[in-house]
């Protein structure tokens, strides 16, 4: 077998595609798994968010125990009418 001039820019060329392809792929997967890791980190900021909403709703509920209402009452509602409506989502 000979190799010339036109071999090796042949040899060049695919391994040039096989190189793209590859790191098309790469990228894709790279891709994907940082959209995993998104989904996670907001799975836990929303059960964070749920929690101290449950902190700030047992706050306005101790203020409103102790005679304050007005906004608290208001508040109270909001926070309570929000929650039951994502419940039910």
């Amino acid at each position: 077998m000979y190799v010339n001039a036109e071999t090796i820019l042949s040899a060049a060329a695919l391994l040039g595609a096989v190189g793209a392809i590859l790191g098309g792929l790469f990228a894709a997967y790279s891709w994907y798994q940082k959209q995993n890791k998104q989904d996670e980190d907001i799975k836990a900021m929303k059960e964070e968010m749920c929690l101290l909403t449950y902190g700030v709703l047992a706050c306005l509920k101790g203020l409103k125990e102790m005679g304050r209402n007005g906004s608290v009452t208001e508040a109270i509602d909001k926070i309570e009418k929000h929650m039951n409506q994502e419940a039910h989502k």
